[in-house]
């Protein structure tokens, strides 16, 4: 498969908290394609962000794919109510458990597509033998557990995983997090991205620059 086209996925971890839904609505009107959801237990990574009843609860305010990442340890028990919550797409990390075949698998009889994310130390060969289950690739391009940090240029392990995805012979996204901006969107498309994950640059300047923070992700 070749790359796809270019999507953007904000982070409304870096939302308003206050007014979630009126967020949501916001970037879904200002063109996002994917909102992703960072789901942190303050034990696998050192944040505390929502649950399931949250992505429920925000569910009715875009039709666009509800793309939760969980940053959380064990994930196995949690699968159930995030699928119920209505999510599109669940993300487990390769570092989350012992046995990432059975996550996945997991994930996939609830009738969900299924991502695995690698932190920036943790090799590609770790994914190899689950290829076949994917239906995303997430590259930690900060350390889980906060907004806001710098990217690390991992531009070569982004390629690594387009070679690897091309492989497969079907449609897999790839996808980039942290510390994407303007600048460094480019440099991961290059590389061969096509889903990037943005949070603080998108939402930085407040509503009114939304559509154009997006826009420029897509270079």
């Amino acid at each position: 498969m070749t790359q796809q086209d270019i999507r953007i996925a904000p982070s409304i971890l870096s939302s308003d908290f206050s007014k979630l839904g009126e967020e949501v609505r916001a970037i879904d009107d200002a063109g996002a394609d994917y909102i992703h959801i960072d789901v942190m237990d303050g034990h696998f990574v050192p944040n505390l962000t929502f649950g399931a009843p949250v992505v429920k609860s925000i569910r009715p305010h875009s039709k666009k794919i509800f793309d939760v990442h969980l940053m959380v340890a064990p994930v196995d028990p949690l699968i159930e109510s995030f699928v119920d919550a209505g999510s599109d797409i669940i993300t487990a990390h390769v570092e989350a458990g012992p046995h990432i075949h059975r996550t996945l698998q997991a994930i996939k009889s609830h009738g969900v597509k299924a991502g695995v994310a690698l932190n920036p130390g943790t090799p590609l060969e770790t994914i190899k033998h689950v290829m076949p289950l994917v239906d995303l690739v997430l590259i930690m391009t900060v350390n889980p557990g906060f907004g806001g940090q710098s990217f690390i240029p991992l531009l070569d392990k982004i390629s690594e995983a387009r070679s690897m995805i091309d492989a497969e012979g079907r449609v897999i996204d790839l996808q980039v997090d942290g510390g994407v901006n303007a600048q460094t969107a480019k440099q991961c498309i290059d590389a061969g991205a096509d889903l990037l994950v943005a949070g603080s640059f998108v939402f930085k300047d407040g509503p009114e620059k939304y559509a154009d923070n997006i826009r420029s992700l897509r270079g």
